[in-house]
């Protein structure tokens, strides 16, 4: 299916691994000029390298923090006008509510909430005068089912969920598509951080651990970058004006929901 967004330009966050790069290779793949970012050069430029040079796209790499108002600027500074956001940060680390302070509630509200709604505000204006658009924001499976050692990913992800329903109904009359992908286990280094923990927890080793939570998913596995990157891409398409202010859950089918 061709999704019809050859030419456009995407700014990816994270991208330089993870599902992030997963997002910018789909969109790539689909002709779309990039810029990505990360925190690490190292790997962002090499991520960047490989990406332009197997597609045949711009791919302008911007090594910031995009978390800070300082590396905001600087990544928009390059990227100019975009007609695709994808929102992407790491989530906190996992914990005990009891450990949890306000410094720490509030580091995760600047990195998972309010750091893609500023984001949102500085390239969406731009994307409803020019009557097309699409932000993609990557969640977590957690916004749907919360998951207790996950508290402030929680806290602060199902907060940028609620604002995206509000505004992203209101700028759909303008050929903007706004919507959310939650992502459950897959295999990036989140999950093996994850892995670790519950390793070290249970006294098992990784491997075990690794196994034991794919038991718990319907398909048997962790999901992909590249199957996730798809998904994302979709989202952008020209075929997905329609699809507005949705949570898609990629997850391997672990939570039994229907709404």
């Amino acid at each position: 299916m061709d999704l019809g967004i050859k030419g456009k330009r995407a700014l990816v966050c994270a991208a330089s691994k993870g599902l992030g790069r997963g997002c910018a290779e789909a969109l790539a793949a689909e002709g779309v000029d990039l810029i990505i970012n990360a925190r690490g050069a190292d790997a962002l430029l090499k991520t960047a390298d490989e990406i332009a040079q197997r597609y045949g796209v711009s791919v302008q790499a911007v090594a910031a923090d995009i978390t800070s108002e300082a590396g905001r600027a600087e990544v928009l500074e390059v990227a100019g006008q975009i007609d695709i956001l994808v929102n992407n940060a790491g989530g906190p680390p996992p914990g005990h509510w009891t450990d949890w302070t306000r410094d720490d509630f509030i580091k995760a509200l600047d990195a998972n909430l309010l750091t893609a709604v500023a984001l949102i505000q500085a390239t969406v204006p731009g994307m409803i005068e020019r009557k097309w658009g699409r932000v993609v924001n990557i969640t977590s499976a957690a916004v749907r089912s919360p998951i207790a050692i996950l508290g402030l990913s929680n806290t602060a992800r199902t907060g940028l969920t609620g604002f995206i329903a509000g505004m992203s109904r209101d700028v759909a009359k303008h050929g903007v598509a706004v919507n959310n992908i939650l992502p459950g286990l897959h295999a990036t280094d989140r999950a093996d951080s994850l892995d670790g923990g519950a390793a070290k927890a249970e006294g098992i080793s990784i491997d075990e651990a690794r196994a034991r939570r794919q038991a718990c998913i319907p398909t048997g596995t962790y999901g992909t970058a590249a199957d996730f990157g798809a998904a994302c891409a979709f989202l952008c398409s020209q075929q997905a004006k329609f699809i507005i202010g949705q949570n898609l859950l990629v997850d391997g089918g672990t939570l039994n929901v229907t709404m």
